[in-house]
């Protein structure tokens, strides 16, 4: 049975359940505009817009928190959705770090965790990205997902990409530095 929000614990972060009380100290971090400038909803960081995301954040059952564990900072979210046991898919997606945490060993610790956990149950993550959001698809395209044109009709202002279990099982530490 796939479990949603397990506390899944790295070298450098810990993912635990998003629960509603952590609402200001989360925000803190996605107060940032820069965080959402490349994202198709650039006003994420305004407090009504955020709290929205939130919010559905909460009710999802899916949605993790993400603490730094040196030193104990909470730097950002994520969250599995869209599960189809049919389908044997989940996607990945809603993450955002604050900005001292970018491009390197967080992000792909954070996927790592993730996707470790996901394919003990399921044969398929995708990621939903935003067509502007270039840093996201790069980080994507690190984890050896694929886009797939496919999906592009039904989402135009976003791109889909898939990452298969037996990919990922010939290089699953390939995004972690």
């Amino acid at each position: 049975m796939f479990q949603l929000q397990p506390i899944l614990t790295g070298e450098l972060i810990t993912l635990r359940p998003l629960q509603s009380e952590d609402f200001d100290r989360l925000y803190d971090v996605a107060s940032d505009p820069l965080i959402w400038e490349q994202h198709p909803a650039r006003d994420r960081y305004q407090e009504s817009v955020f709290r929205k995301f939130f919010d559905e954040g909460i009710a999802s059952g899916g949605a993790f928190l993400i603490n730094d564990n040196s030193s104990g900072q909470i730097i950002g979210s994520s969250r599995y959705c869209a599960y189809s046991e049919h389908l044997s898919e989940i996607e990945i997606g809603y993450t955002f770090l604050g900005r001292d945490y970018w491009g390197g060993r967080y992000n792909a610790e954070l996927k790592y965790l993730m996707l470790r956990h996901a394919f003990q149950f399921i044969d398929s993550v995708m990621f939903v990205v935003g067509d502007r959001n270039f840093r996201s698809q790069q980080a994507v395209l690190k984890l050896g997902a694929l886009a797939d044109p496919s999906e592009k009709q039904k989402h135009s202002d976003r791109i889909i990409f898939r990452l298969r279990k037996e990919d990922y099982a010939k290089h699953p530490h390939r995004y972690v530095k």
